[in-house]
């Protein structure tokens, strides 16, 4: 092993090119290089292959990390990506988006010790689009149809990673959006210059050459009823993530121009697909000239602070009421929005917005951090006579997202939720209160990331396996 691996010490860190800054602020295409194959076994060389491997530990998925981190090292790069996506239904999406340096790399020995992190991200999207390349990702071959079908109720992450599971055991999936596209955020909410949406509709067709039904265009609720559905199969799996934005009471909050973050990018990300958007074209949702102040610290707020850059703002400013150290944001997202132009104002929250029809200032104040609070974060507190004045031409509100109406919206009013408004289930099998019902991802933990999502379908589809299967017993003995 130490032939090929254990090169820490004599092989430093190094991450893919990341695109010149004057460059990849001009267009939307993913700011960083793919590595070459020489460069990618190099730095999986350097993997200390230790024996609690703590890059493993603090992934959802529980990747097997340094085993398809060695057999990259040793050019074995089809047995690398065939681990790679026995644990993970989207390991391309993951090696792009997922915030490593807050899991599997920012909890790597050999970072601990000081000698920079080995790249997982980057060598997990490299030998993934190997595969692609090569051929090697492949249609779900089902030997042994079966009988009993399942209905996916959204075809975010989790949605698709629940179908894909399903589908390999051979049951009858049908998945069903409200969408033209599915991928839910995947497609709509994550900017190009993060994942370049070929990446996405690659994985869909394939599921959809995999026999896996889509619906788009489908409203639970409008175009057919939760009950209708519970009937038409034998099970169902509600993945709708979570989409309502939250809200941000204050004076002036009915001024044109003030959006939450979801409308301006799908706007965006629907102009890049090639849509006609109106409120894109007419200008209402383009940036372009504009004075943009973007309030919220999280990925979200990120991507529209970047997205706006590109779309050729006038300016871009970034509030949020901690500071850089206790932003929940990744750390690398908000260093690429700085090179990018982007300025942040930290310690600062809205007070007032200000204009006759359409949003023309921000009244903002100062902020302290506090004690901590509940959860352990310093508690922000106002400044008393600290305000000032932002001039504003288009305000884009990220501050988080909430559940809709479910029980409502479907026309299940039996269906239990949490005080948050997110769906109950059970926590060891994933079953709602109504039989053969399950739930899973951000409707059941709330807004949280893409990783943890596919983890959720996963766990979700092994459950829903064990129902079908209890089902089909119970069913044979009465025959």
């Amino acid at each position: 092993m130490t032939e090929k691996m254990l090169k820490f010490v004599n092989i430093g860190q190094q991450n893919p090119p990341k695109r010149d800054t004057s460059q990849r602020k001009e267009d939307f295409k993913e700011i960083y290089d793919e590595f070459i194959r020489e460069k990618a076994k190099e730095q999986s060389s350097r993997c200390s292959q230790c024996g609690v491997p703590f890059c493993q530990v603090h992934c959802p998925l529980s990747n097997n990390i340094p085993d398809w981190l060695k057999l990259t090292a040793e050019g074995r790069l089809e047995e690398a990506y065939l681990l790679s996506q026995s644990t993970n239904n989207m390991p391309e999406v993951c090696g792009r988006i997922c915030p490593q340096d807050r899991l599997c790399e920012g909890n790597c020995v050999i970072e601990q010790s000081g000698h920079g992190t080995v790249t997982i991200g980057s060598v997990e999207k490299f030998i993934t689009e190997n595969a692609w390349e090569k051929g090697w990702v492949k249609p779900i071959d089902v030997k042994f149809e079966k009988d009993q079908s399942v209905g996916i109720i959204g075809a975010g992450p989790a949605g698709l990673a629940c179908a894909e599971q399903l589908r390999k055991s051979g049951y009858q999936v049908t998945v069903y959006d409200r969408y033209d596209r599915a991928g839910g955020l995947l497609i709509y909410g994550i900017p190009n210059f993060k994942l370049e949406k070929f990446v996405v509709e690659r994985r869909t067709e394939l599921l959809n050459k995999s026999g896996i039904k889509f619906v788009q265009n489908f409203e639970v609720g409008k175009d057919s009823s939760l009950e209708d559905l519970r009937k038409k199969h034998d099970s169902i799996l509600i993945s709708t993530g979570v989409y309502k934005a939250r809200e941000i009471n204050l004076p002036g909050n009915d001024l044109a121009n003030i959006f939450p973050a979801m409308d301006f990018l799908t706007a965006s990300n629907k102009k890049g697909l090639g849509d006609e958007v109106k409120f894109f074209d007419d200008g209402t949702l383009n940036a372009k000239d504009k004075n943009v102040v973007v309030i919220g610290g999280g990925d979200t707020a990120m991507d529209c602070v970047r997205t706006a850059i590109r779309q050729n703002a006038k300016s871009v400013k970034c509030l949020y009421r901690r500071d850089k150290e206790n932003m929940p944001g990744s750390a690398r997202e908000v260093l690429n929005a700085e090179e990018e132009g982007v300025e942040f104002i930290w310690l600062s929250s809205p007070k007032e917005f200000q204009g006759k029809d359409k949003i023309e200032n921000i009244v903002v104040d100062k902020i302290k951090l506090g004690e901590p609070d509940d959860s352990g974060r310093r508690k922000p507190e106002t400044i008393q006579n600290s305000e000032f004045i932002l001039k504003a031409d288009m305000v884009i509100k990220s501050l988080g997202f909430d559940p809709e109406d479910l029980p409502t919206l479907f026309g299940s009013p039996e269906l239990q939720v949490s005080k948050w408004g997110t769906i109950k289930n059970n926590f060891d099998t994933m079953e709602t209160n109504l039989s053969g019902v399950f739930a899973a991802g951000d409707i059941v933990r709330g807004a949280s990331l893409v990783v943890w999502a596919i983890k959720d379908g996963r766990d979700a589809a092994e459950s829903i396996q064990k129902f079908l299967e209890a089902k089909k017993n119970k069913v044979e003995k009465v025959a």
